[in-house]
């Protein structure tokens, strides 16, 4: 099966690897390696407000371009003191990433998004600085339904930046039951433990039961 990745996120394509890329028979691509080149109408496939309308908008686009299987995830950080923000706007949250994030991109957008959530909690206990983190990610193919899969991972804000792995806010994210945050950890501690790791997780166990029940019926 080839499986398009439809994500221009180095940092997303790199967990996805190696979270799916044990799965027996399984290719994937993302948009570069499938002729995939970038258009303007990209910015505006995540116009919902939830993180599986978002996931399954851009799964559906680029499942047309290019006639793929296709994978998408919508994720984001639910801080509880902000009312559950900033969720699906997450990677658009700072002010100055101009709009719909057209301003800003890579680490200097992750730097000026944790800048405004940590200036939004100034003056919060650390007690109630709970967070959660969410991934929905949404498989498209013809001639099936949309298989919807969701992670969640906890955390609590820090104001202080921690550790040099990861991307997004995860170096302001401690890990429940530990003094690390989800950018200290290790690549394969954080695929065990993070939002993004038990949504693909739950894919990779889907696309393996397909295979498995292609080889019995091959038999």
């Amino acid at each position: 099966m080839r499986l398009l990745v439809a994500t221009r996120s180095s940092g997303k394509m790199r967990e996805i690897r190696r979270i799916l890329g044990p799965v027996p028979g399984l290719t994937l691509l993302d948009l570069d390696e499938a002729g995939i080149v970038p258009d303007p109408a990209e910015a505006d496939l995540e116009p919902y407000d939830t993180f599986e309308e978002n996931a399954l908008s851009k799964a559906r686009y680029f499942h047309r371009r290019s006639g793929l299987a296709t994978v998408a995830d919508d994720s984001g950080i639910a801080v509880d003191a902000l009312g559950g923000a900033p969720g699906v706007r997450s990677k658009r949250f700072a002010p100055d990433a101009g709009t719909e994030s057209r301003g800003l991109s890579g680490q200097e957008l992750d730097d000026a998004n944790n800048r405004h959530l940590v200036t939004r909690l100034a003056g919060v206990p650390d007690a109630e600085r709970t967070a959660r983190y969410v991934c929905v990610a949404v498989l498209v193919e013809e001639g099936r339904e949309p298989v919807v899969l969701r992670g969640e991972a906890p955390g609590r804000i820090i104001d202080e930046p921690r550790g040099s792995g990861g991307f997004g806010y995860d170096p302001h994210v401690l890990v429940p039951g530990t003094d690390r945050t989800y950018a200290e950890l290790s690549p394969e501690e954080k695929d065990a433990r993070s939002h993004r790791g038990a949504a693909f997780r739950a894919l990779a166990e889907v696309l393996r039961a397909r295979a498995d029940a292609a080889r019995e019926a091959g038999r």
